[in-house]
């Protein structure tokens, strides 16, 4: 696992869309995983002022959607296909034929569960999942005591996961219980995991993850079994971290090379 500090959600936000850039020249069908929540959101306005610019060429991209609430009609602006399309897919220039979810509003919830697993791996798997971390440290929406074999299936949220997420909608109470979330299997399926995480709040569960044992009840502490997993953070969600400092200095020694 590589950790990365820096100074703020921009600064994360501009390297992470540096390295999807370069995996779009390298792979210009790259499937992108992507997250939602207002974390993510530095990367995709820093990858759509480089499509903008013309610095990197994203229209044989894929969009892969992590996660989706059940019960919500897929027009719902909440629901996370509206989201995704909102602020990735529409950005970006892609349209829907880009992009891939699973189907929340399913009348057979488990069936469509399986199928999205199923589409991933038909789809050639995906190359680059970005993540966000909880304050519980869960990833996805795979909570704490999750199993860290678990493939993409219905989860029910905790009381602190929805009241997290409550700010997206009118009232606390219009925050589904369920959703379809990728396992933490599924997940670390990925060619390459990037985790950003910012603000004080995360700052134990990045510590968790990153220098306390793989636990389920620290879901994300799951990727340090990953072989490329890369956790960005900036200052204030590292301000938990023992070993910041070895951190900075082995990033700072690191060939350009190798990127991210």
């Amino acid at each position: 696992m590589e950790v990365v500090i820096v100074q703020d959600a921009k600064a994360g936000g501009e390297l992470i869309a540096r390295s999807i850039a370069g995996l779009l020249r390298r792979k210009r069908d790259a499937l992108l995983g992507v997250a939602t929540g207002s974390t993510p959101l530095p990367i995709y306005q820093a990858l759509t002022a480089k499509v903008r610019a013309g610095e990197v060429d994203a229209s044989g991209a894929r969009i892969a959607q992590l996660d989706e609430y059940v019960g919500l009609p897929a027009g719902h602006p909440e629901s996370y296909r509206s989201v995704v399309l909102r602020e990735v897919v529409e950005p970006l220039g892609l349209t829907e034929d880009a992009f891939m979810g699973p189907d929340g509003a399913a009348e057979d919830v488990q069936a469509a569960c399986e199928a999205y697993d199923r589409a991933l791996t038909e789809a050639g798997g995906v190359d680059l999942q970005l993540l966000g971390i909880g304050t519980d440290g869960h990833i996805g929406f795979n909570e704490p005591c999750s199993s860290l074999a678990s493939r993409t299936r219905i989860k029910t949220l905790t009381r602190q996961t929805r009241a997290d997420n409550a700010r997206f909608f009118d009232s606390p109470d219009e925050v589904p219980h369920h959703v379809i979330t990728q396992g933490i299997g599924t997940i670390l399926e990925a060619r390459h995991l990037v985790l950003l995480a910012t603000g004080e709040g995360k700052a134990e569960a990045v510590a968790q993850t990153v220098e306390g044992p793989v636990a389920a009840v620290v879901p994300a502490s799951a990727l340090q079994l990953h072989p490329h997993a890369t956790v960005v953070v900036d200052e204030a969600a590292a301000s938990k971290l023992k070993l910041a400092e070895y951190f900075r200095a082995t990033y700072a020694a690191k060939p350009d090379w190798q990127g991210i």
